[in-house]
């Protein structure tokens, strides 16, 4: 059984910096995209970033400039580097991966990890 494990969240004043990661473990043939979203209360999840297998990322016009989704195919595991954290970035922060391949013809649609918490504070 394949799980995603964050990590990296915490507090932090306006400007900071903060470097989530995210690794997938158990038995992976492959994973396609992997991503980053977030959510605070009351609010669906958004999509901050994104990046596939072959190196295509994108973001969030809130995030642009700000953060960069990393990814080492070797290990399965996706960062994001959160530099100049505003408060409103304040939320938890989910990685999920698309396309989980446990073999050459057998995948999970998606999976999430369990959440790490981002506060900033102003």
């Amino acid at each position: 059984q394949v799980q995603l494990s964050e990590s990296g969240g915490g507090s932090v004043q306006a400007g900071g910096s903060l470097r989530l990661s995210c690794s997938a473990s158990g038995s992976i043939f492959r994973i396609n995209d992997m991503s980053w979203y977030r959510q605070t209360p009351g609010n669906e999840r958004e999509l901050v970033a994104s990046l596939t297998s072959g190196g295509r990322s994108s973001y969030a016009d809130s995030v642009k400039g700000r953060f960069t989704i990393s990814r080492a195919n070797a290990d399965n595991t996706v960062h994001l580097q959160m530099n100049s954290l505003k408060p409103e970035d304040t939320a938890v922060y989910y990685c999920r991966a698309d396309k989980v391949y446990y073999s050459r013809n057998h995948y999970a649609l998606y999976l999430w990890g369990q959440g790490t918490q981002v506060t900033v504070s102003s």
